[in-house]
């Protein structure tokens, strides 16, 4: 009783900063879209997924590799961070200057963009500081710890409020690319103020000394068998989401679609309709965070029938969200948009997406649960398929002239594939037991 109290509180801690964290997110994401324009959301949603690629490389997955040794137990947790954290920089200092050389050809030739190289320029200065961000965060989660990551992201989206409010507009007066940067160096900020405050969380008892920070040769294995896998499952995602924009520009100026088209389209696809069908995934989120070492805990004690039902605990929960909001949003999609956005644009994609994403929601909590059960490489697997098939369906789709409904069939088949897939194997392991 007293564990199940436990992975409750956590999850529940997670859903109410989430909750906090995320009407925050709205209020700021309204500001800024309504100051920048679309032009600028455009010029922004080209560069996440690059992004998004280079952070998966930076960060090697450790506030899950991180989370799972903690809640394990078997190590020096001063280890496990020290050890991530040198490990950690090492990569950071190659990722980022790869992307100091390469920034130009990924502006002007992949994304056919030259205005996104001050962009890339500056997110790859970001990426240090997420990354040890990180691995303090993983070290909250595996001692289920969830106040201090809370307070952290609250006074991170207050703060990035406060700069977009007071900077923002001074810059967009100047330049309209810098006004797409500046939301990279807000995140700098951000970062280091979260870093300070979560180091405020630690226990006072702690007491470092220079043996326990020194790197472990044991610990780095341990850390590189989770985190290769699991790392390994992302980057293969987020390629399939570099090349996205990449795959999707060229098929449709193949096709006949003008470049301020695709710019306009594909911003409002990220900006609007991915945002708006994303809003549950802080509870998706908070779940699959407090499950990773609950989940790891108890398979290293073999109570299977504890890990059936904390799966079906999640399961549950996340449908108990997922299918009335996705009601709401088939029902009152065009309402929302208008009161939030003061737009109408992206409405038919989120009509058609909709019905589909309570599986979407609940994708994150079965892959989370086969990294418990150290089964990362089977979700990197899974992921491969994932992204190979969807990068053949967006092709074929767009030679059919279907603008960017072909990007909307491809994320509903990569959605199909990737639960139905990781529904399989959850269910196989627990036959096979």
């Amino acid at each position: 009783m007293k564990n199940r109290n436990i992975f409750f509180k956590s999850t529940l801690i997670l859903i109410i900063g989430g909750i906090i964290t995320k009407i925050l997110g709205f209020i700021i994401r309204i500001i800024y879209t309504r100051i920048v324009g679309e032009e600028v959301i455009g010029l922004y949603s080209l560069v996440m997924p690059t992004y998004s690629l280079l952070i998966t490389i930076a960060s090697l997955a450790l506030p899950t590799t991180i989370s799972k040794l903690v809640a394990e137990n078997k190590h020096n947790n001063l280890k496990i961070v020290s050890t991530g954290t040198i490990l950690i920089m090492t990569i950071n200092f190659f990722v980022v200057l790869f992307m100091l050389f390469s920034a130009k050809f990924i502006a002007g030739t992949l994304l056919h963009e030259e205005r996104c190289y001050i962009l890339i320029v500056a997110m790859s200065f970001t990426f240090p500081i997420i990354s040890i961000s990180s691995i303090i965060k993983g070290y909250y989660y595996g001692k289920q710890n969830m106040i201090p990551n809370v307070v952290s992201n609250i006074i991170e989206q207050l703060i990035r409020g406060l700069l977009i409010y007071m900077f923002v507009p001074v810059i967009m007066a100047k330049s309209s690319v810098l006004a797409a940067a500046s939301l990279f160096l807000f995140s700098f900020i951000e970062e280091l103020v979260s870093i300070f405050i979560n180091l405020l969380f630690l226990p006072k008892h702690i007491k470092i000394y220079k043996n326990s920070l020194k790197p472990d040769k044991e610990t780095l294995k341990n850390i590189l068998d989770i985190s290769i896998p699991t790392v390994s499952s992302r980057i293969i995602g987020n390629i399939g989401y570099f090349f996205e924009p990449i795959i999707l520009q060229h098929m449709l100026l193949y096709t006949g679609f003008s470049n301020s088209y695709i710019l306009r389209e594909y911003g409002a696809y990220n900006a609007y309709t991915i945002t708006i069908l994303t809003v549950p995934s802080f509870f998706i989120t908070a779940i699959s965070s407090s499950l990773v070492p609950e989940v790891s805990k108890y398979y290293l004690r073999r109570d299977y029938g504890v890990l059936k039902k904390r799966l079906k605990e999640a399961l549950k929960f996340a449908f108990l969200i997922g299918i009335p909001y996705s009601v709401l949003l088939i029902l009152f999609g065009k309402n929302i948009l208008d009161f939030i956005y003061n737009t109408k644009m992206g409405l038919n994609y989120i009509l058609i997406l909709a019905p589909i994403f309570p599986l979407f929601y609940i994708e994150n909590i079965l892959m989370s649960f086969m990294q418990g059960i150290n089964k990362a490489k089977t979700t990197m697997k899974i992921t491969i398929l994932g992204v190979i098939v969807k990068n053949f369906v967006l092709i074929g789709a767009a030679f059919f002239h279907t603008g960017m409904y072909a990007l909307v069939i491809s994320e509903i088949v990569n959605i199909f594939l990737v639960v139905f897939l990781n529904i399989y194997y959850v269910h196989k392991f627990f036959k096979e037991l």
